[in-house]
């Protein structure tokens, strides 16, 4: 089983590798609104002290949650999914090897680049530390819930418009508890038991997303 799914593992780091241009896309667009936040809002230290962590927070949303529509839907289209199905291949650990390069180039890259609020904030290193480990942490339950929505919509003709509606209200209470813990650092106060709650919340979504996920890809396949 080990084999397997380094095997695929592989299979989707190359994969992702090769298709630049679509992760690519959403790293442009979280470094555009970071950088373009600060110009809008002016110069004000304190002003953009305490919005850099929803902005940045909001950018990282935007980034993850573009793109995730097709996370699925090419393999479901090109034949693939149904092979794996066919073939009695183990879908739990396809779908946890995909998940896992997604957020690698996804919510790790973007991670790396909000250190830039350091420059473009003013944001001392130690709350920058603190909102890069909040995007750590609060990322793999954005990403399972997106994985989940997609899924869920995959046979639609539109499902694509109705991945971010399916996803968005139940991420905004990530959002609210990332931002809150850098918040906290930022006045003096302890943010690391907001940030377990989530590391909570995301190492269930990690354990139970690829069982919910492959069920409902199996499921959209024999339809």
């Amino acid at each position: 089983m080990n084999h397997a799914f380094l095997t695929m593992l592989k299979r989707e780091w190359q994969i992702k590798w090769q298709g630049a241009v679509s992760w690519l896309y959403p790293l442009v667009l979280f470094l555009l609104i970071i950088t373009l936040f600060p110009l809008a809002i002016g110069s004000e230290p304190n002003l953009l002290l305490r919005l850099a962590p929803s902005a940045v927070w909001i950018a990282a949303l935007l980034a993850l949650v573009i793109g995730v529509d097709d996370l699925f839907r090419s393999e479901f289209d090109n034949g693939v999914l149904a092979q794996l199905v066919a073939t009695k291949a183990p879908l739990i650990l396809w779908v946890l090897a995909r998940l896992l390069v997604h957020w690698l180039f996804s919510a790790g890259m973007v991670a790396l680049l909000s250190l830039l609020v350091v420059v473009l904030f003013a944001m001392p290193m130690a709350d920058a530390l603190m909102l890069m480990l909040s995007i750590l942490v609060g990322s793999p339950l954005l990403l399972a819930l997106s994985a989940i929505a997609s899924s869920l919509t995959l046979t639609l003709k539109n499902g694509a418009v109705l991945v971010p509606l399916i996803a968005l209200p139940m991420q905004l209470p990530v959002l609210i508890f990332a931002t809150g813990a850098v918040d906290l650092q930022t006045t003096g106060l302890n943010g690391l038991p907001t940030l377990a709650l989530l590391a909570a919340g995301s190492i269930i979504a990690i354990l139970a997303t690829p069982w919910v996920v492959a069920a409902v890809l199996q499921m959209a396949w024999t339809e």
